[in-house]
């Protein structure tokens, strides 16, 4: 075994371009690490439908230059060496390094090679696929993952509705064997004939953003944060073309940095990821705190005395800001099957079809049928794709264009006396109190992961505490038109309706659930969401006793 990963090492040696990976495997070789060798080399990153996403290091199990070399090579063969591809990156270690690497590959493979002129947003790099009429789009990010990490995200072209969004099945198959075949890095052609785009790009993405409807209110004080990442000029860029006040940016955090100092992970939804955030925001007297993370393809909202959003919450004050100002018959929102049940709610108020589908926003985009025109999807992930009667700027989420309509909520709000508080107890009224929560079961492995799933199968829980188990509804044959997929969601009854979903993790070996309860609001509001947050909590204590930690 060590002889065979110290030859895989000694063959990786002689194709790798980066001297930097080169002296890391040379230091490995010759200290006899076999340890390291094998966590290198024992396994390979295997693209998906979200591409690429691991530890930077050397190695087919690393984020490095050959496995990016290797992946444009396969995109390059499953566009058939020709057509336009737009390449993005943002501010992450090796991202300037391994989009030039993209480009020299896939030029030297006969395609057009647009490049991004600088660290932007994914978003841009979304609507720039579809702006440009390209036939693919590559963006180098590892999204909110930890420093180590970087990424590589495909997006398909064309000119359909579907154009500017994330893969699916069978481009991710189609991709990774053109990838296997693709052979040494060292001996592919590369080229240098591509064309590096200038700041119109982000012009153009600014003025199909400032289309979205956001309302005449504009006065709302607003702290920001883009946690280390890209997101500070595009916003501030979009807030003022749009007429808002320039936000306050977090001083700390305002400036990209692929180390993210100030923060253990740069995910705005992690335990004190927003603390600085929440200081500014409380020492300027913000009327909201805003966070992007680091690509800014999310957004995360704050309230001053309150705290963090969820995603669900979010989700519902966006999509009324959407159908109050959007028009048709043809009009569709859309979801996934772990979000929140509040929006099926909503659109029905509103006279509009709600679909749900399997998590992630390369299915969310795809959720209008024939004659339907989406014009909002969310995942609870903090993930929102905002629309509008003149249609939507990004076939993906965007962190950005959802800040504008977040904003644009808050300004007509303060303008009636009112905060994003008061909105959502609007909601809870007119559409019962949903209150959603997550529990992460880590398991020993990926093999308990599963067995754990087939056991459910095999018998099912009668019940979740107090709660009793009234359905069962099983993802794994596909359901209501769903491609196949390993979940489970249970209907709940009990003091209150509740649902329960469970999944693997797709990145973990977690079992993760994703927890509801419906509580009528007939009385004082308050009440009513402390008797909630008892509901869940209790639910909570359900699956970790359920499912205890391995």
């Amino acid at each position: 075994m060590g002889d065979t990963l110290r030859d895989q090492a000694r063959a990786w040696l002689e194709q790798d371009p980066d001297p930097r990976t080169r002296e890391e495997l040379r230091r490995l070789l010759d200290d006899g690490d076999d340890a390291a060798l094998a966590d290198r080399f024992g396994s390979r990153l295997e693209f998906g439908t979200a591409g690429l996403r691991g530890e930077l290091g050397a190695g087919p199990n690393r984020m490095n230059r050959v496995t990016v070399m290797r992946a444009a090579a396969g995109v390059a063969a499953w566009l058939g060496g020709r057509g336009t591809v737009v390449v993005g990156f943002d501010a992450r270690h090796r991202s300037a390094d391994f989009a030039r690497d993209t480009a020299e590959v896939l030029t030297g493979a006969g395609c057009t090679v647009l490049l991004m002129p600088g660290p932007l947003p994914t978003p841009v790099l979304a609507h720039t696929v579809r702006a440009r009429g390209a036939d693919a789009g590559i963006m180098v990010t590892a999204s909110h993952n930890p420093p180590r990490d970087n990424g590589y995200k495909v997006y398909v072209g064309g000119s359909g509705p579907d154009a500017g969004s994330q893969i699916v099945p069978p481009a991710d198959t189609e991709i990774s064997a053109a990838i296997d075949a693709a052979g040494p890095v060292d001996r592919l052609p590369l080229g240098a004939d591509w064309t590096v785009l200038d700041g119109r790009v982000v012009d153009d993405y600014l003025g199909a953003i400032c289309a979205l409807p956001t309302g005449r209110d504009r006065d709302v004080e607003i702290t920001y944060t883009p946690l280390h990442g890209v997101g500070t000029r595009t916003l501030l860029h979009a807030f003022a073309w749009a007429g808002f006040p320039s936000p306050r940016v977090v001083m700390e955090q305002g400036e990209p940095d692929p180390d993210f100092p100030t923060v253990e992970f740069p995910n705005p939804e992690e335990p004190g990821a927003l603390d600085l955030a929440l200081v500014t925001g409380r020492d300027h007297h913000s009327d909201l705190i805003l966070a992007n993370d680091p690509d800014a393809d999310r957004l995360a909202v704050a309230v001053p005395g309150h705290g963090l959003l969820t995603g669900d919450e979010v989700g519902g004050l966006i999509a009324e800001h959407v159908l109050d100002a959007t028009t048709g018959g043809d009009r569709v929102v859309a979801t996934t099957i772990v979000s929140a049940g509040l929006l099926p709610k909503i659109a029905a108020d509103h006279g509009v079809r709600c679909a749900e589908t399997l998590t992630g926003f390369k299915w969310l985009v795809r959720a209008a049928g024939p004659g339907e025109r989406l014009v909002f999807a969310y995942e609870e992930a903090i993930g929102y794709c905002v629309g509008g009667d003149s249609g939507r700027p990004v076939a993906d989420k965007d962190g950005i264009g959802a800040a504008l309509a977040v904003a644009a909520i808050a300004a007509r709000a303060k303008r009636q006396g009112r905060t994003l508080l008061d909105l959502l107890d609007d909601q809870a009224r007119r559409y019962g109190l949903h209150t959603t929560g997550q529990v992460a079961v880590r398991t020993p492995g990926v093999e308990v992961m599963a067995e754990t799933m087939a056991a459910l199968r095999a018998d099912p829980p009668e019940d979740f505490g107090v709660f009793a188990v009234d359905a069962v509804e099983d993802f794994a044959g596909g359901r209501e038109g769903l491609p196949p997929t390993d979940a489970l969601r249970y209907r709940l009854r009990g003091p209150v309706e509740g649902r329960i979903i469970l999944r693997p993790s797709g990145t973990e070996p977690k079992l993760k659930a994703y927890i509801e309860v419906v509580t009528p609001v007939d009385n004082d509001i308050t009440t009513v969401r402390a008797e909630a947050k008892g509901h869940l909590t209790h639910l909570e204590e359900s699956v970790r006793r359920l499912f205890p930690a391995g």
